[in-house]
């Protein structure tokens, strides 16, 4: 059995826009080895206090022992920010594995079923201008840097509050002008997806649907909150275009509840909140089970991108990955190598653990 004892735990905070941070961790081991991973966007100051709470029972820690690691430390009772540290954590803790064997992090999870990595971007954080000139005219941008997929949140001017059941008030209007819009400009080539953020009720969504069908959409995501699986049931049981949902999800147990009780065509776990690349592999392989595709939520930095890529590269039933488009230009040289996308894929790395180093 390899021996390596964890002898630090450490942040770094960059700051990125008005949306959020992007929070590294960095597992530091007897070996010189450091591994890195990601907890952004759960409440920074909060995440950091837990790490550090964190570091004594860790000091010494064999960060081989990952399986332990879980059964110890991740609890579903737990809150989010709580998840988002063991997360960070244990992402690390895999680089460090990975970089201490001297072997990408996908072949300690069976090995990898593809070389690359589809992307779709996702442009809604970089979407100021929130005409519908304007999701067309970014969404045609990230279209000619080569991407083939796009996602759009174009109802957050929608309140499930101030919605009536039986009518499509003008913000929803709007909201279908600007899905309209970008797919007149990005032709029928591109998949187009469309993120609600759980802002209808399951009577005016099917409406909303309807009037989208002749548009067709890679997916709809959130479409109703999951607070009521009988109501989202009834909502996917109803609508013609794939559901996609499950980014506030993190527990193995919320996500078999979701499949059993529901029809959903893509769940999407987040690497920074579902306990690492160690949970997002076993919510894979659980909607492998339920023939469900998946598709990581990941509005985020570099590192868990990274991360995502390794697990992905892993996984059969791996659909497409989420890539938060033009937020910074600095992006990439964050990292060592930089990171690189080429026709909206990342090529999956042949290099130790994530692949990369800050």
């Amino acid at each position: 059995m390899y021996t390596l004892k964890i002898t630090d735990i450490e942040t770094e905070l960059v700051q990125v826009n008005h949306r959020g941070n992007w929070l590294f961790v960095k597992v530091h081991a007897d070996n010189g080895t450091i591994g890195i991973g990601e907890a952004s966007h759960g409440r920074d100051d909060r995440v950091q206090h837990v790490i550090n709470s964190l570091k004594p029972a860790l000091s010494g820690w064999n960060p081989f022992q990952l399986e332990a690691f879980r059964q110890r430390f991740y609890r579903d009772t737990e809150s989010h920010t709580y998840h988002t540290a063991l997360s960070g954590i244990e992402q690390a803790m895999s680089d460090l594995i990975g970089k201490t064997l001297g072997t990408p992090s996908y072949q300690l999870l069976g090995g990898k079923c593809r070389k690359n990595i589809r992307l779709y971007a996702n442009i809604n954080r970089a979407t100021v201008d929130r005409s519908p000139s304007g999701f067309a005219d970014n969404a045609e941008r990230a279209v000619a840097e080569g991407f083939t997929a796009i996602k759009c949140a174009p109802f957050d001017d929608v309140s499930v509050a101030n919605i009536s059941r039986g009518s499509l008030t003008p913000a929803i209007c709007l909201g279908i002008d600007r899905i309209r819009t970008i797919r007149a400009a990005i032709g029928g080539d591109i998949d187009l997806m469309v993120d609600c953020h759980s802002r209808f009720n399951p009577g005016i969504i099917i409406q909303v649907a309807k009037e989208l069908e002749d548009l067709h959409l890679f997916w709809i995501e959130d479409a109703v909150s999951l607070d009521n699986l009988d109501a989202f049931a009834h909502m996917s049981r109803s609508i013609g275009i794939p559901i996609a949902t499950g980014e506030r999800l993190r527990t193995l147990t919320d996500f078999d509840r979701l499949l059993t009780e529901t029809h959903v065509d893509y769940i999407l776990p987040d690497v920074k909140h579902v306990g690492g690349i160690s949970g997002l592999k076993k919510i894979a392989t659980l909607a492998a089970s339920r023939n469900v595709m998946v598709t990581p939520h990941n509005p985020s930095g570099p590192v868990a991108t990274a991360a995502s890529v390794q697990c992905m590269a892993s996984v059969p039933n791996f659909a497409i990955l989420e890539y938060a488009w033009g937020e910074v230009e600095w992006r990439a040289s964050l990292t060592e190598p930089p990171e690189k996308i080429v026709n909206g894929v990342i090529e999956v790395p042949d290099r130790a653990g994530l692949g990369i180093t800050l």
